[in-house]
């Protein structure tokens, strides 16, 4: 689902990471400039990986810095 935001469009996914789902998420700019946040972090359900999507790209956005992730995982 793509949302919009300040002008800007937000394409947030959560995708299945072993027992864990990853927040990820793409931003369109109305001046054309595509970025990618990569992985923002890992969740235990989909919908709170997708709302952490949501939440790190509107702040991208808006030039606040993004927010932290509730834990992270040492590789």
């Amino acid at each position: 689902m793509v949302l919009y935001h300040r002008g800007a469009a937000i394409q947030p996914s959560s995708t299945r990471c072993g027992n864990t789902y990853m927040a990820r998420v793409c931003i369109l700019k109305e001046d054309g400039e595509s970025t990618s946040l990569g992985n923002l972090g890992q969740f235990a359900s989909r919908n709170c990986a997708y709302a952490f999507a949501v939440r790190c790209a509107t702040a991208y956005v808006d030039g606040l810095p993004l927010p932290r992730s509730p834990f992270g995982v040492i590789q």
